[in-house]
């Protein structure tokens, strides 16, 4: 049943759950960590790359890898629907490969101990991205298309709570340890990560016994159904010729998405070796994103209602864009808080408006899951594209200033492409849908 509150808030537990992974894994405790314990360069297959670039070639790779198996794996959920089963299942993956990292330590592993922390957070990258197709394919099952908007804010609103909630657990167990001299040494750091793994792994199952799966839509699972999720990929691309809207839309999601991941994935270190943020400060700014973004993620979905989402979302990248020339100015601890604040603004109001203007203009179709794999397939490539080329270019033009120009450059393809799709049109999107 559409708009029932119950699956609503079972489905929005999942934000809470994994969020736990993209704040302390992606933005706060692990990349300070990393930074901190890390040699500022390593050697990969016999070339020297610097530490920051390392890890954004490492999440280049685990998005590369998820983007190419999300087509097979979304096909087969959607064919036997058991979507559900697989978000499990990368969930699962996820969470333990955090849970490891608590031996990210080099008493641990002697020099090996990078590598294991790499190999550690790009599976664990895999656990959270191949779980995300799945979650978000639910979306449309759940939820009316006029009230999409407001129900993946709340998804988005509740990741931010609850990562929040156990980041704040985390620090203070890492501020009590070096304030008071408990003489733990990493232990607080490397507890985090096995925190991070416990929360999500436990709060899911809200989301799983919440979930209901779709009805099963054929009896027998053969060798060319498995490879079908690429024939779907196929065809979801030739269908774009006849949704013009989406075909614009999701062009110009490529390209600011692109920026928008990159920043996400790539502020703390950038923070930490352009700046020489310490570890404590590094954790309050990225407190600082998670709590303002609870605000804008609200405060985008009412303008979105008022004003409509191609509006609400012209006006996100066009504040992406003058937050990514700032970023490039920025020479204080100071400076990068009053920035960090802008990021926390529109950071949570453009993901949760991408995901529901995505849904709200799919055409009538059951196969979800196709449709979401080829919007998860656009996200990864983009942020394949982008974290690579952040390290690329500040590995050759010397600093990570002149990557947040190159960011700035995406934001503004996805601007002028996305101008082209107006409110009107959308609008018109809408009213044939509901028709249909």
């Amino acid at each position: 049943m559409l708009d029932d509150k119950k699956t609503i808030r079972a489905w929005s537990y999942y934000d809470w759950a994994n969020s736990a992974y993209s704040l302390i894994i992606t933005s706060a405790i692990f990349p300070a960590y990393y930074t901190a314990v890390a040699p500022p360069f390593l050697h990969f297959f016999g070339i020297q790359i610097s530490r920051s670039s390392l890890a954004s070639y490492s999440i280049a790779f685990s998005f590369l890898l998820i983007a190419l198996l999300s087509p097979l794996l979304s096909s087969i959920a959607d064919y036997n629907g058991n979507k559900k089963v697989f978000m499990k299942f990368f969930c699962y993956v996820g969470s333990i490969a955090c849970m490891a990292m608590y031996f990210f330590d080099k008493e641990f592993l002697g020099n090996y101990y990078v590598w294991f922390g790499i190999i550690c957070s790009v599976i664990a990258s895999i656990g959270y991205c191949g779980s995300i197709v799945f979650y978000n394919a639910f979306l449309p099952e759940i939820s009316s298309k006029e009230n999409q908007d407001n129900v993946s804010a709340k998804g988005f609103s509740m990741g931010y709570i609850g990562s929040v909630v156990l980041m704040i657990i985390c620090f203070a167990f890492i501020l009590l340890n070096d304030n008071l001299h408990w003489g733990l040494g990493t232990i607080p750091v490397r507890f985090s990560f096995v925190a991070v793994g416990l929360w999500w792994l436990g709060f899911a199952q809200i989301t799983f016994n919440g979930l209901t799966e779709s009805p099963k839509k054929h009896h027998d699972l053969s060798s060319s159904s498995i490879l079908n999720g690429y024939k779907e990929l196929q065809l979801v691309f030739k269908n774009l010729a006849h949704t013009p809207s989406l075909k614009k839309f999701l062009l110009s999601f490529f390209f600011y998405n692109m920026g928008v991941q990159t920043v996400m994935y790539m502020a703390t270190y950038f923070a930490s070796d352009e700046l020489k943020m310490e570890t404590t400060q590094l954790l309050s700014v990225v407190l600082i994103i998670q709590l303002v973004a609870i605000l804008g993620a609200k405060l985008f979905a009412y303008i979105s209602t008022k004003k409509g989402n191609i509006f609400a979302l012209l006006l996100l990248i066009i504040s992406w864009i003058g937050i990514c020339f700032a970023a490039f100015f920025v020479k204080t601890v100071n400076e990068f808080y009053g920035i960090a604040f802008a990021v926390g603004m529109v950071m949570g109001g453009i993901q949760s408006l991408s995901r529901s203007t995505y849904s709200k203009l799919l055409p009538f179709t059951e196969d979800t899951a196709s449709y979401f794999s080829f919007y998860d397939v656009c996200e990864k490539m983009g942020i394949v594209i982008g974290t690579l080329s952040f390290g690329l270019v500040a590995d050759q033009l010397g600093g990570m200033r002149n990557s947040t120009i190159a960011l700035s450059i995406y934001f503004i393809i996805g601007l002028v492409l996305l101008l082209r799709l107006s409110n009107k049109e959308f609008n018109t999107h809408q009213l044939l849908s509901k028709e249909k």
